[in-house]
């Protein structure tokens, strides 16, 4: 079992930034991507950035490159999600996914629980 535990959501004035950190543990003795996904009311949840586990490989969702980073921290127990000149539409729940590989992050083994983050215009 793998556990992820979310934070850094919050509210924020368009245009500001953020970050989100997603802690990995429990077995973490394989190697998983991790991604972040977001749902806003009434819509379906969607893939906002992923990374290998070594971290060479990303993807991001349209609606963000240019504006959002993921990384991981040195030992790989921590994923970041920097979130730049952030817009109203992002308002949505963050939530922080790991999956046996990249290819397949949208079937992720494991969830977060999410963070609220809230954009006002």
């Amino acid at each position: 079992q793998v556990q992820l535990v979310e934070s850094g959501g919050g509210l924020v004035q368009a245009g500001g930034s953020l970050r989100l950190s997603c802690a990995v543990s429990g077995r973490t003795d394989r190697s998983y991507a991790m991604g972040w996904f977001r749902q806003a009311p009434g819509k379906e949840r969607e893939l906002v950035a992923a990374t290998s586990w070594i971290g060479i490989t990303t993807q991001y969702g349209d609606s963000v490159k240019g504006r959002f980073t993921i990384s991981k921290n040195g030992a790989g127990n921590t994923v970041y999600l920097q979130m730049n000149s952030l817009k109203p539409e992002d308002t949505a729940v963050y939530y922080c996914a790991a999956a046996k590989s990249l290819a397949t992050i949208t079937l992720a083994d494991y969830w977060g629980q999410g963070t609220q983050v809230t954009v006002s215009s």
